[in-house]
């Protein structure tokens, strides 16, 4: 399988050819970041118009198919009414809070986005300990939305604010179990090794049960970490208009629903690279001409497709399953889920300690 990083060590080469080492690393940091949110600009629209068209089949409708080939453009034209909106400000809020937290939530998600290993050598962070640095950052977001609910001085922003608190909060436990299940049977936090200990079989199927079922934990509690439906209480329009960023207009409006999109692809990404190989092809031990085929696939092409499966299966959850209630969805959370997850845990260190895996 073709290594990208090759041509980033070039690259690098080639700077450090003219420039010194500081204005080497500057240039490089101004390239990365400008492809970064170049990326979170076209992902986010490419999952608007994914969620559109895919609830549009499960209703047995088209979607958008006015503006543009098939309906193409008609997130590009979104797109551009949102960025000429008003900035609304009002009169009572906690003016400060209310601008900084948009970004706060966008901040908690680029930077996620930049942790996430996009192909061979494709990788911008590589911690030894980088999913516990995904998960922390990922704990940014949360107060980004809790100061949106609380500094626009409004009861239903104030309560879907609570409500999503609660919620990320809570699922969170489970999520973080999850992803432990399956540090405890690779051994090792650093995101390149966890891809590269899957070179021989994914996790999902090494894992025996206790991966399968962290798998189908993971994905519940994603579903509900990024405030989806059935999950979507913090937005339950029926209830609170448009739950903690009903005050918000114009870009800052936007910053909250990009944010949205991309952290439906984050932990889809995140899913792919725990338990479904990441960018490593499919591999079937002993077929090796089969497995030679496989890498011929570029590796950005199996994390994409891996990616927008999981977010299939999200999105599918939400077209399909009616809108829970807040008592429930915090029941089915600390009652069942949590347990489960322990116990799933304990179960994964018992077949790793045994050595009752494939």
């Amino acid at each position: 399988m073709f290594n990208f990083g090759i041509w980033t060590s070039e690259f690098n080469n080639f700077l450090m050819g003219f420039l010194p080492e500081w204005a080497t690393v500057l240039v490089e940091c101004v390239i990365i970041a400008v492809l970064v949110l170049l990326t979170y600009t076209v992902l986010a629209l490419f999952y608007i118009l994914y969620e559109r068209k895919l609830c549009a089949w499960f209703q047995c409708r088209l979607g958008p198919m006015r503006v543009g080939k098939w309906g193409l453009l008609q997130v590009f034209a979104d797109m551009f009414k949102i960025l000429i909106k008003e900035l609304i400000s009002l009169k009572d809020t906690d003016r400060f809070l209310f601008k900084l937290a948009p970004y706060l939530v966008i901040t908690s998600s680029v930077v996620m986005l930049a942790c996430l290993p996009w192909g061979n050598g494709l990788q911008i962070i590589n911690y030894n300990i980088g999913i516990f640095f995904i998960l922390a950052v990922s704990s940014v977001g949360v107060l980004g939305i809790l100061l949106a609910g609380w500094a626009s001085n409004n009861k239903y922003t104030l309560i879907g604010a609570m409500r999503s608190g609660a919620q990320m909060i809570s699922y969170e436990i489970s999520l973080g179990l999850a992803i432990i299940t399956i540090i405890v049977f690779a051994g090792t936090m650093n995101i390149n090794e966890l891809v590269l200990a899957q070179d021989k079989a994914w996790f999902i199927f090494r894992g025996h049960i206790p991966a399968i079922i962290a798998f189908l934990i993971y994905v519940v509690a994603a579903t509900a970490e990024t405030n989806r439906g059935p999950f979507d209480l913090p937005e339950a329009e029926h209830e609170l208009t448009a739950g903690y960023h009903t005050e918000y207009s114009g870009i800052h409006f936007g910053f909250f629903y990009l944010a949205e999109y991309l952290n439906l692809f984050i932990v889809s990404g995140i899913a792919s690279l725990m338990f479904l190989g990441g960018w490593m092809p499919l591999h079937i031990p002993g077929w090796d001409g089969f497995n030679n085929v496989m890498n011929y696939i570029p590796s950005v092409v199996w994390f994409l497709g891996k990616s927008f499966f999981v977010s299939y299966v999200i999105i599918w959850f939400k077209w399909t399953f009616p809108r829970v209630r807040i008592d429930q969805m915090l029941s089915f959370e600390w009652k069942y889920l949590m347990p489960l997850s322990l116990a799933n845990l304990v179960l994964m260190a018992v077949f790793v300690a045994f050595g009752w895996h494939f």
